[in-house]
């Protein structure tokens, strides 16, 4: 009987700790947030968990340039996912011109989990 009751309350425990809901955490990004680069050839936000390619994404746009008074312009970008499915990678259409960017990016993790956020970076 006494088993019995320690097997129920050990069984109980677990249910009531229930699943880990992990979601994927943005680890690194090349060019580095808010971190200035020269002109790089693409951008890659590396993520604490495989990525599925076809709900991930991101927009690049710039936001200033150096002695220039601008709207913000979009910036086409292939997105596509790194080595080892963790990491995305968006590669502009053209080199990037020096001014300050901004990438708001999307990205849905094996396990259906999604996150956004966005950061800056310059170029120059």
């Amino acid at each position: 009987m006494r088993k019995s009751i320690l097997a129920l309350a050990a069984t109980a425990g677990l249910l009531a700790a229930g699943p880990a809901l992990a979601h994927p955490r943005l680890l690194s990004t090349s060019p580095a947030a808010n971190g200035a680069a020269k002109a790089p050839r693409n951008v890659q936000l590396t993520f604490s968990e495989g990525l599925m390619p076809q709900f991930s994404g991101a927009e690049l746009a710039l936001t200033s340039m150096p002695g220039m008074s601008m709207k913000t312009m979009q910036v086409p970008v292939k997105a596509a996912l790194g080595a080892g499915g963790k990491s995305l990678v968006l590669t502009p259409a053209r080199a990037l011109v020096p001014g300050t960017y901004r990438l708001d990016w999307h990205v849905v993790s094996r396990d259906t989990h999604r996150v956004k956020g966005s950061y800056s970076f310059r170029v120059g």
